[in-house]
């Protein structure tokens, strides 16, 4: 495990690699800012790349890879079927997870679509630490309910818990006892849990989860999208995983769950997604919806050469050095958010850093998306795009039309990995703190289109009243002529 420490004492996040290939970056000055962000409908999804600063939507697909991915893409097998790229990720997946059946898709929630083919049943339940969107659309879509199962520390937005992702293993068993066991589909666990800032779960509770589900038959699915943050957080904060290496854990974990999913986008520093499978009659069950949907079993949606670069990143993520940076960058943004008084989420998690748009916009109504209004003022106050994890995230109840209101409201600022250097974060603090300092100026959205189904994307929102300019006068005499 690396650890370095700074001679005056400083403790700053040490990137254990070096940049050999750039992409130039573009600062508009804050009026061209406004003027994108109205194009984009206040949503920070619609923005053209072409207008952002730092891109901290997401780390789906946007991460850097290594030179080993990239000399390995030129060596790939452009088979339809039966390709060699294809037998070499499968055998580095069974070396790594120990499951013998792998059905690959073009990224993970392709994977959740098949899940939600095969495993759930109408007018049951899927228990989870906690949603994602389309994990949960995924089983609404089939006629099932999504339970959060998570405990209570888990959406306190100012802890010390290390393991906020925790499932609430006695809510399960209650379930079972009160409804029975067949009335679970499956219980899913996710590997860091997105909506709620990236927390992560022990090892201790993902073997109480799965001897439950053991002893009950229920399939136990593991969302394993971001599970190098979560092996990280093992390895740091768990003392059952610390004297052991990251690929051992990973062995631990894999054997404790029936079916592992992820996503490549993230898992493996690639692009495209898989399923494992331990049994094989759950396998065929599945096996017939990836030509249906994806792709021939050899390459289900993804390019060979995609698959060679998730071949050499799934070896990466077994790699303390190269998993650490995106954790540690996000503990040093928290830390220093923190200390200057801007509300965050509270152990630092993976992913990104979460601020909390109920604490910063305290004055604006939740029903008037708080973190949708956030995320907006922070792309018109920097360049940075982060993305909105509230209310506006939430989906209308298809039958009452209520919506729901979210438990935490969030504005995600994504850390792709090994992409962002350290000045660059600090730009971002530094103008999350202004925003801050006057947050004042900020006030409520309303929808202008509002789609059925995850409306997140691609819906438009308009502010209640023409605070934006007010936001861009300010900065123009706080800051003068800089970007």
């Amino acid at each position: 495990m690396s650890k370095v420490t700074f001679f005056r004492g400083q403790q700053l996040p040490l990137e254990m690699h070096k940049v050999r290939i750039i992409q130039k970056l573009t600062l508009l000055p804050i009026e061209q800012r406004l003027e994108a962000m109205e194009a984009a409908g206040h949503n920070t999804f619609l923005l053209q790349n072409a207008d952002v600063f730092l891109d901290m939507l997401t780390d789906s697909g946007v991460n850097a890879m290594s030179q080993e991915q990239q000399a390995a893409m030129f060596r790939a097998d452009d088979a339809y079927a039966g390709s060699a790229t294809y037998t070499r990720l499968y055998d580095k997946l069974v070396e790594i997870f120990a499951m013998k059946w792998f059905l690959p898709t073009h990224q993970g929630r392709a994977a959740e679509n098949i899940l939600g083919q095969v495993l759930v049943r109408p007018n049951t339940y899927v228990p989870m630490n906690y949603h994602f969107t389309t994990s949960k659309q995924h089983v609404v879509v089939h006629g099932a309910q999504v339970l959060e199962f998570i405990h209570p520390e888990g959406l306190e937005v100012t802890s010390d818990h290390p393991f906020k992702g925790n499932f609430d293993v006695d809510a399960l068993r209650r379930l079972v006892a009160d409804k029975g066991a067949e009335s679970i589909s499956f219980v899913r666990m996710e590997a860091g849990t997105n909506l709620i800032g990236g927390q992560p779960f022990s090892l201790e509770n993902l073997q109480q989860v799965s001897e439950v589900c053991h002893q009950h038959a229920i399939p136990l699915v593991l969302d394993a999208s971001l599970l190098a943050d979560n092996l990280y957080f093992m390895k740091v904060r768990d003392p059952q995983c610390m004297d052991l290496e990251i690929g051992e854990i990973v062995k631990v974990m894999a054997e404790l769950c029936d079916i592992i999913y992820f996503s490549a986008r993230k898992l493996g520093f690639g692009r495209g997604g898989g399923i494992l499978i331990r049994d094989e009659e759950m396998y065929k069950r599945m096996r017939g919806f990836v030509p249906m949907y994806e792709g021939f079993l050899t390459y289900g949606g993804m390019s060979v050469r995609e698959m060679e670069a998730i071949t050499v990143g799934l070896d990466e993520t077994l790699d303390f050095d190269m998993i650490n940076q995106g954790p540690q960058f996000i503990e040093h943004m928290v830390n220093e958010l923190d200390a200057r008084g801007v509300p965050v989420i509270t152990p630092p998690g993976g992913l990104g850093a979460h601020l909390d748009a109920m604490r910063f916009l305290d004055h604006v109504d939740q029903r008037q998306y708080p973190s949708a209004a956030l995320a907006s003022a922070l792309f018109v106050a920097s360049g940075v795009r982060g993305m909105e994890r509230g209310t506006m995230s939430e989906a209308r109840d298809i039958n009452t039309g209520l919506e729901p209101l979210a438990h935490m409201e969030l504005v995600r600022l994504a850390l792709p990995r090994r992409v962002f250097t350290l000045s660059q974060v600090n730009y971002a603090i530094d103008r999350i703190d202004w925003l801050y300092q006057n947050r004042h100026l900020i006030g409520g959205m309303a929808w202008v289109e509002e789609p059925e189904i995850l409306r997140f994307f691609y819906g438009r929102l308009a502010p209640i009243t023409d605070w934006p300019a007010e936001l861009v006068k300010q900065f123009r005499a706080d800051f003068g002529d800089s970007l």
